[in-house]
């Protein structure tokens, strides 16, 4: 989802500015650099932030200044972790910028709430499906892609009609009509997408996928 400056104050637009300025600083402390420079990774890097250009052109329009698209910020978080993800989501979203589908002054709120929750969550997730679950290759693809993904896309979804209502940006009546109307059919494309990209990754080139290793999932199952 994105948003436009134009629905937020100055203290709203400060908030989301702090909050991302803060995230950002994280990611570029924290990012595995050196992981990324090994085996051609930092071009699957690059591809990946194109892929996300490419995948949130493709938008629906649900009210002016309010565009809903597809996000794949769980694929990018369980192949680069959640640093670089942040980072890839953020020159992402500077490209749809650029490209003119979106405006500066709703950069912050579109980041925190495009980029920011879904990596968190995602990497929330993982670390929760780690500790309870067992380390099983249909467990990865299912609940960590498949299942988490969905399910984020809703979280992320009610958190931004949240955000609307609170800045009145939008009545609960219009939203009901035009957005949340097709709430439950927002989990499905959502889910299919990341886990087939998933599936992909680790089927064939699980050396891309920070999260996932062989020894750990594969071996001995």
């Amino acid at each position: 989802m994105e948003l436009s400056g134009s629905f937020f104050n100055a203290a709203w637009l400060v908030g989301f500015g702090a909050t991302l300025a803060f995230a950002l600083w994280q990611a570029l402390r924290w990012a595995q650099w050196q992981w990324l420079a090994e085996e051609r990774r930092m071009h699957v890097f690059f591809g990946a932030v194109v892929s996300l250009m490419l995948l949130w052109s493709l938008r629906t329009e649900v009210q002016p200044g309010f565009a809903w698209h597809l996000s794949g910020m769980v694929s990018v978080t369980l192949m680069f972790g959640w640093s670089l993800a942040v980072i890839a989501g953020c020159l992402s979203l500077a490209g749809v910028v650029v490209a003119g589908l979106s405006d500066w002054a709703g950069f912050a709120p579109s980041a925190v709430l495009l980029v920011l929750l879904p990596a968190t969550l995602t990497q929330a997730v993982l670390g929760i499906v780690r500790a309870y679950l067992p380390k099983h290759y249909f467990i990865y693809v299912f609940v960590n892609a498949f299942f988490a993904a969905g399910l984020i896309a809703v979280v992320g979804a009610l958190v931004t009609t949240a955000v609307l209502l609170a800045v009145g940006a939008s009545t609960l009546d219009k939203l009901r009509e035009t957005y949340l109307l097709f709430l439950p059919l927002m989990f499905f494309p959502e889910a299919v997408l990341n886990g087939w990209i998933m599936s992909l990754m680790v089927g064939f080139k699980p050396a891309w996928v920070r999260s996932f290793r062989d020894d750990e999932y594969l071996d001995g199952k």
